[in-house]
C-alpha cells in the first residue's frame, strides 16, 4: 500500500510539472502573440498615418500650383519678390501633424540639360551652357581638371551621339565598371542622376546641388533678375566670361523691389552691361518665372514625410510636371 501511494504521490508531482510547464509555454506563446499583435497595431497605424502625410502633401500641391498661378495672373509680365513668397516657410496645421510649404523661383539655377541644344530629336553639346557650368564650378572653387571632366562628361551623358569628348565618357567607358551600366542619351530628369556621371563625387555633388536644377528643357536657364536674390548671386556672375560675385551681390542688393520692366533697363546698368553679353545669354535673363519650386514636409506623430516639386505655370491652370519625395534632398 506504501509503494502504490509513493507511486501515485510520484505521478501526482509530475502531473503538476506537466501542468506548469504548459501553463508556462502557454504564458511564453500569449506574450509573445500578444506582442505581434502590438507590433502589428503600430505598423498599420504608421502606415495610416504614412498614407494620410502623402495626401496632406497632395493638398499641399494643390495650394502651391494655385498660388504659383495666381503669382502669374497679377503680374503676368514680371515676377517679383513683392509678397515675401520666394522661399518663405509657411506652416499649417493640420489634424494630427503640421505642414510645411515654401514656394520659390524654380528658374534661378543652372539647368544641367542646358549643357546641350536639341534640334528635332537630336541633342549636341552647347557651347554657352557648357561654359556657365563651367564658371559655376570655378566660382565654387572645383579644381578646373575636375570641373572639366564633370561638364563634358555630363555632356556626353546626355548627348546623342557615342563619340567621348576629351575628358568625358559615353558607354564604353561605364560599361567597363564593376557595376555596368549606360549613359541616358536623355536629358536628366532629376539632379540626382548627376551621381552617376564620370567626375563626380559626393563631396562635389553636396557642393553643387544647392545651385542646379533639372528643367524638363534643353534651354539656358532662365535667371529671373527680378526675383534673383543677393545671396543667389553666384547665378548672376555666372553669365560674365569674368565672374564677379561680390559687384553681383551688391548689384542685386541695390535693386528696387519692384524690379526691371525692361530687359533693355536691366542690361542698360552698368555692372550687368560689363558682362558683354552675347544675344544668347542677354535673351536667357527674364522679368518674369515660368518655373515654381515647391519644397513641402509633414511632419506627424510617426511619419515625416518631404517633397520637393516642380510647377509649370506657363499654363492655365498650373501643373505639376515633376515631383520627388525622400529623406534629404
Amino acid at each position: 500500500m506504501k509503494r502504490n501511494g509513493s507511486v501515485r504521490k510520484g505521478e501526482r508531482g509530475a502531473a503538476l510539472l506537466t501542468v506548469l510547464l504548459l501553463v508556462a509555454v502557454i504564458a511564453v506563446l500569449a506574450a509573445h502573440g500578444i506582442d505581434r499583435l502590438a507590433g502589428a497595431t503600430k505598423l498599420a497605424a504608421n502606415a495610416r498615418e504614412l498614407s494620410q502625410a502623402k495626401a496632406y502633401l497632395i493638398a499641399a500641391e494643390s495650394i502651391g500650383m494655385q498660388s504659383a498661378e495666381q503669382i502669374v495672373v497679377i503680374s503676368p509680365g514680371r515676377t517679383t519678390n513683392l509678397g515675401g513668397w520666394n522661399g518663405q516657410d509657411r506652416h499649417f496645421p493640420v489634424p494630427g501633424g503640421l505642414i510645411t510649404a515654401a514656394l520659390r523661383d524654380g528658374g534661378n539655377c543652372f539647368n544641367v540639360n542646358s549643357v546641350v541644344q536639341q534640334t528635332g530629336a537630336v541633342l549636341t553639346a552647347r557651347p554657352e551652357g557648357q561654359a556657365q557650368f563651367m564658371r559655376l564650378m570655378g566660382l565654387l572653387d572645383i579644381p578646373q581638371g575636375q570641373a572639366m571632366e564633370i561638364m563634358e562628361s555630363l555632356t556626353d551623358w546626355i548627348d546623342s551621339d557615342t563619340a567621348p569628348l576629351r575628358s568625358g565618357a559615353e558607354d564604353e567607358h561605364y560599361t567597363r565598371l564593376e557595376t555596368p551600366y549606360r549613359t541616358a542619351n536623355a536629358v536628366l530628369v532629376d539632379i540626382s542622376e548627376l551621381r552617376a556621371v564620370k567626375g563626380m563625387t559626393s563631396d562635389v555633388y553636396a557642393q553643387l546641388a544647392p545651385w542646379l536644377c533639372a528643367l524638363p528643357t534643353t534651354d539656358l536657364s532662365p535667371i529671373n533678375i527680378n526675383t534673383l536674390r543677393p545671396e543667389q548671386a553666384i547665378l548672376l556672375a555666372m553669365l560674365s566670361n569674368n565672374p564677379d560675385i561680390g559687384g553681383a551681390r551688391q548689384f542685386l542688393g541695390r535693386r528696387a523691389d519692384v524690379g526691371y520692366g525692361s530687359l533693355n533697363d536691366f542690361w542698360a546698368e552698368s555692372f550687368p552691361s560689363s558682362f558683354a553679353a552675347s544675344p544668347e545669354v542677354q535673351s536667357q535673363v527674364k522679368l518674369a518665372t515660368r518655373w515654381f519650386r515647391l519644397d513641402m514636409t509633414v511632419e506627424m506623430q510617426s511619419a515625416f514625410v518631404e517633397e520637393r516639386a516642380l510647377v509649370d505655370a506657363a499654363r492655365q491652370p498650373a501643373r505639376l510636371v515633376h515631383r520627388e519625395r525622400g529623406d534629404a534632398f
